[in-house]
């Protein structure tokens, strides 16, 4: 009688152990297409693209680094640089305050807060090449920015015409179409700041912008910081509005000309896969060294 009831629990001992290693290997089952989509469409290219930047032309010929050194002795790619941090330099500028501004306003208002919170985020969900299209037509010479200029007395301008006013173009385009989300976690974050603060401070007789200035903006640094670091992330590889507005060439006078831009104009228009893969991965060295330099300025802990 023992030998069966032993026998019945080593049973069910080895049933509970299949069981719980099935259930350790149903999340990786789930997780396989996924993880597949990964290794096909971004590991193999990113460590293809690293073998091609050691190699030149059509038969694939190793050349060591010589593929970095043209890129980084390359006037065009000196002018890319300038262009991208200039756009995304200026484009931070103008969002990250703008975007904490506006969102302290939509937070302080009693009704209506859905509304507004969907009204400054359409643009985020817009297709960047329809809003370009319509600033196309916007900065056209008879187009709505000049017609509402010259009501004011301002002469014409061909906007896309000068280099100063076409970056400045695709820096409001930009703006425009961030402004959303730095306004949605902006109003998160609002949110998470705990009333007693303000209840405190208004017992002890603080006004409103002392609250706000010595409350408010403290709790806001968080998410401010990474405004900032996503906003540099996103400018860097900047390609869209500039192309949009300005053709792959980057016109006029390359004033439109991005880091990914010049990779788009070697690797597809002059077919130099060796020298766009080589500016890749100077790209992505730059995005990370930039990154590291942010996050250590403003102390964030990784």
């Amino acid at each position: 009688m023992s030998e069966i009831v032993l026998n019945e629990t080593i049973g069910r001992k080895k049933k509970r152990t299949g069981k719980s290693f099935l259930n350790g290997w149903v999340w990786f089952i789930f997780l396989l297409p996924t993880l597949l989509g990964i290794a096909l469409f971004t590991v193999y290219p990113m460590i293809e693209s690293f073998r091609l930047s050691f190699t030149r032309g059509a038969e694939e010929r190793y050349v060591g680094f010589e593929n970095y050194q043209h890129v980084l002795g390359s006037d065009s790619f000196h002018q890319a640089i300038f262009n991208t941090f200039y756009i995304a330099f200026f484009q931070l500028l103008i969002v990250i305050p703008l975007g904490f501004i506006i969102a302290s306003l939509i937070h302080s208002l009693r009704k209506g807060q859905n509304f507004f919170k969907i009204l400054f985020y359409i643009p985020n969900i817009t297709s960047m090449v329809a809003a370009a299209t319509v600033f196309l037509v916007v900065l056209h010479p008879q187009g709505l920015l000049n017609y509402v200029l010259s009501a004011f007395g301002f002469p014409e301008t061909i906007w896309l015409a000068n280099p100063v006013s076409a970056r400045w173009s695709v820096i409001l385009l930009a703006s425009w179409h961030a402004l959303g989300f730095g306004i949605i976690i902006n109003l998160a974050n609002l949110q998470a700041i705990s009333p007693d603060y303000y209840e405190a401070a208004s017992i002890d007789g603080a006004s409103r912008f002392k609250q706000w200035l010595y409350i408010t903006i403290p709790n806001m640094l968080g998410s401010l910081t990474i405004l900032i670091i996503l906003g540099w992330i996103d400018g860097l590889q900047r390609f869209t509005e500039a192309f949009m507005l300005g053709g792959h060439t980057g016109s006029p006078a390359r004033s439109l000309y991005t880091l990914v831009g010049f990779i788009y104009e070697r690797g597809f228009g002059g077919l130099e896969y060796g020298v766009a893969s080589a500016a890749s991965y100077l790209l992505l060295i730059l995005i990370l060294v930039f990154t590291f330099i942010n996050i250590k300025f403003f102390r964030m802990k990784i």
